[in-house]
């Protein structure tokens, strides 16, 4: 139990390594601008609603906590 036989840490050389990853690089589709834009455009909405409704959840839990302890 625990015993490896072999070389099981053998490394690629380092020109064969960055070659994979160009490779790789190569193959993401990155978006236009025009999606980019949309996409940025919407997380930031997004974020804002969330962070007005968390400001009016604890605004409201804060006064249900207010009026119980009095």
């Amino acid at each position: 139990m625990g015993e490896t036989t072999g070389n099981v840490s053998e490394k690629a050389p380092k020109k064969s390594r960055f070659k994979g990853i160009k490779a790789e690089l190569k193959k993401i589709v990155w978006p236009d601008k025009e999606t980019l834009t949309k996409q940025t455009i919407a997380v930031v909405i997004v974020t804002f609603l969330l962070g007005i409704i968390i400001y009016l959840l604890d605004y409201v839990i804060e006064l249900g906590i207010g009026f119980i302890l009095g």
